[in-house]
């Protein structure tokens, strides 16, 4: 038997990470060449050229508002082919319309590409299968029996229809909202659904079907104790729902036809909320939880059904950072994960309906060759799946094979165009990699400018270094100036704390792309130059001003003080914080609790926040913000939200909170933020009791935001220092890289 330990083991170690059998990786080639990673492996009696997985990540809002997969889809698996990746999973597809009112809007459109109801969506995917063909890769849909109660409770407003689940639960959205439960007759059109998705994708030319059974979405809710709890009825036996349908895939499509199965091995809710899962109201009823050793043994059943492969992780909506790992948690965190599973399989001879083992893909921040060949020849899993990192280099896999590893574009782990975008009302992108899911848009190969120009380019952060990179594909003459001694900017000092290593992987990407550009004759660099009307005036036909932004010191009694100090002069200081006993950090979002969760559980600090509004991270993706907290308020940073500073001393701040019972706990992790458009009419509203604190401080650090340093940019135009002057990055709007290197490749793609 395999007890829940290495789920507590893991949750503790996921908050100092660096403190266990986790490090922070970078993008050598030391096992170069890989042998196991670029060694073929058979799938049922599918042979896939390697062991590289795309994981799910696209289509949400990428496909026709009828489900038919658009070119822009089509482009951007068709692109991840080309790379080198063995097989391509889909996003989302749902198979529930009319059943799970969550998955469709107002006029029977869909955010998710569809496979059903209409012959109009199949050429669509036909189209999809050929692309990824011609490339020599593979590729399963992943089918999904729908959202449930992770769904959006918009339904209600626009169907007059409550989301369903496998028993009442409430909505993760909004928890007001009861789920209802969807009955025993819709359950059983469901599984015939199943088998007729899969039946379509096997005539389209798609190579096997990818069950999401994780996560929460609908498929574990009826397949996980926790949420269904029926008392009546076969689908009682919550095995029941996931087996059938795996039965009716393998009678439709029969028994050469490759299924794939994402689970999680566990929900991890009493790991990572413990005692407090009795607090929290909207969690209360899940704790009866599927154990470990249950899911093994469902593995098993789902094998003896026709499953012939799974991915394996811990979490779900409710710990969110769980199942999709931000920037904050450790690389290759389920490795462990991945070999109780595989150990599971061998020691109990479980072999597939084809007679093979049964390969287990590993998942977790792999994107780093050396770590995911290691765990291969270790026998921890058979594949690896990588997600965002063939989002922010679709070549990683050819990269790696050839050994050119340190040419790799490193996701950063940010969340923010893979995921909060589309959850904003976009379609999934990348932060590092402007082109992504633009594949439709931007050929591969940059255009020549038919006059090349004189551009001079401001600033060495990321979007200047994709300026320069976009404007010498042009075939431009650039002088790219850097008022400090090196390359990367703000990210200089925020890849400071160890929970930014992807950070500092980025930084040092830019670092070497600007070092390779230095033979190219059409490139200057000026490092340790301030650039200045005088020096540019009359010396450039263009000039892109990429100067980034700078901190705003907010008016308060006492700013001025010795012992107060902004977050960059705290990053790159770090002798100052570490002589300090008691930090005040004012302003509680992104830089200001990343700067808490670094001084407390890097350097032991006694360490409190005070933010204005009612939650930290508000502007944060909810994996991130997630992790980020959790851990502050584990390891007992003290947060003073909906308060204001209006005195800082040499030893103390002093600040007016409300505190009243009516505000809201600031590390509530098992609830997301709503976008700013979504008004949640349920909403306990908070009323005002406000007390004046004295909060000890021998340090001060100011996290309140950020303006644009947009000075040169306005003097430049005023003087007319060129014919073309633009501004881009942080210079137009403080954002994060995402909007930096957006807008660095589109403007400079086009002078």
């Amino acid at each position: 038997m395999v007890n829940d330990k290495i789920l507590y083991d893991l949750e503790d170690n996921f908050g100092d990470w660096w403190n266990h059998n986790f490090e922070a990786p970078t993008l050598s080639n030391k096992l170069y060449p890989y042998t196991a990673m670029f060694s073929p492996i058979t799938v049922n009696h599918l042979t896939l050229k390697n062991r590289l997985v795309m994981g799910p990540m696209g289509n949400i809002n990428m496909a026709e508002e009828t489900g038919r997969p658009s070119q822009k889809m089509i482009s951007y698996f068709a692109e991840r082919a080309k790379g080198g990746v063995g097989l391509i999973t889909t996003g989302l597809i749902p198979v529930s319309y009319g059943i799970d009112p969550t998955v469709k809007e107002l006029g029977d459109l869909s955010y998710f590409p569809r496979i059903d109801r209409t012959r109009t969506v199949f050429s669509g995917w036909r189209e999809v299968a050929a692309g990824v063909h011609s490339h020599g890769s593979h590729i399963f849909i992943q089918l999904t029996a729908g959202l449930g109660r992770v769904g959006n409770p918009q339904c209600l407003l626009t169907q007059f229809k409550l989301p369903v689940s496998a028993s009442w639960n409430p909505n993760f959205y909004m928890p007001q909202i009861p789920c209802q439960r969807i009955s025993g007759h819709k359950l059983d059109k469901l599984v015939k659904r199943f088998g007729q998705s899969a039946a379509d994708a096997k005539a389209l030319n798609i190579d096997g079907v990818y069950l999401h059974g994780h996560e929460g979405y609908l498929l574990e809710q009826l397949t996980n104790p926790a949420f269904n709890r029926r008392s009546m009825g076969k689908y009682s036996d919550w095995q029941r729902f996931g087996i059938d349908v795996v039965k009716e895939i393998r009678k439709r499509t029969g028994d050469r036809y490759p299924i794939m199965y994402r689970i999680d091995l566990s929900l991890a809710l009493n790991a990572t909320y413990q005692e407090k899962i009795e607090q929290i109201k909207s969690l209360k009823k899940f704790k009866n939880e599927r154990t470990v050793q249950q899911t093994l043994d469902y593995m098993a059943n789902l094998v003896k059904a026709g499953v012939d492969m799974f991915d394996v992780d811990l979490g779900c909506y409710d710990n969110w950072w769980l199942p999709h790992p931000p920037a904050s948690m450790p690389s290759g965190c389920y490795l462990d994960v991945a070999q109780i599973v595989k150990d599971y399989f061998k020691a109990n001879k479980i072999l597939s309906n084809a007679g093979k083992e049964v390969p287990v893909v590993a998942v977790g921040k792999l994107g780093y060759p050396d770590l995911a060949e290691k765990a291969l020849r270790d026998n921890k899993c058979d594949m690896i799946m990588l997600a965002r990192p063939l989002l922010a280099d679709p070549d990683w896999p050819n990269k790696a094979y050839s050994g050119n590893c340190e040419k790799i574009n490193p996701c950063i782990g940010c969340h923010e165009a893979c995921i909060r975008e589309f959850v904003e009302g976009g379609h999934p992108q990348c932060a590092v990699n402007p082109r992504t899911a633009f594949e439709d848009v931007f050929s591969r190969e940059i255009p020549l400018a038919s006059n090349p120009q004189k551009v001079a380019v401001i600033g060495g952060g990321p979007a200047g270094v994709v300026a320069v990179k976009t404007l010498l594909g042009r075939g431009h003459n650039v002088t790219l100036f850097e008022k400090n001694s090196e390359i990367g900017g703000t990210l200089i000092a925020a890849g400071v704390p160890k929970i930014k290593f992807e950070i500092n992987n980025y930084v040092k990407h830019l670092q070497n792309e600007i070092e390779d550009l230095k033979s190219n004759p059409n490139f200057k660099l000026k490092l340790n130059t301030t650039a200045t009307v005088e020096n540019l005036k009359g010396k450039f036909d263009v000039i892109v001003v990429a100067t980034g932004s700078h901190i705003v010191t907010p008016k308060i009694d006492g700013v001025e003080n010795k012992n107060v100090v902004t977050v960059t002069e705290a990053l790159l200081n770090v002798d100052r914080v570490k002589n300090a006993k008691d930090i005040v950090i004012i302003g509680g979002g992104d830089s200001g609790c990343e700067t808490a969760y670094w001084a407390k559980l890097e350097l032991n600090k006694n360490v409190q926040i005070v933010e204005m509004t009612e939650n930290l991270m508000a502007d944060t993706c909810t994996a991130n913000r997630g992790h980020i907290l959790h851990y502050l308020d584990k390891s007992g940073v003290i947060t003073h939200n909906l308060s204001t500073v209006y005195k800082i001393t040499k030893d103390a701040v002093i600040i007016s909170k409300n505190v009243h019972k009516s505000v809201p706990n600031p590390y509530n992790t098992w609830q997301p933020i709503l976008p700013e458009n979504v008004e949640n009419p349920l909403a306990p509203k908070i009323s005002t009791k406000l007390e004046n604190k004295l909060l000890p401080a021998d340090l001060v650090i100011l996290a309140i935001g950020t303006r644009p340093q947009n000075e040169l940019y306005f003097e430049l135009v005023k003087e007319n220092a060129a014919p073309n002057i633009y501004q881009i990055g942080d210079a137009i709007k403080p954002g994060k890289v995402f909007a930096a290197t957006k807008s660095a490749y589109r403007t400079c793609r086009d002078i």
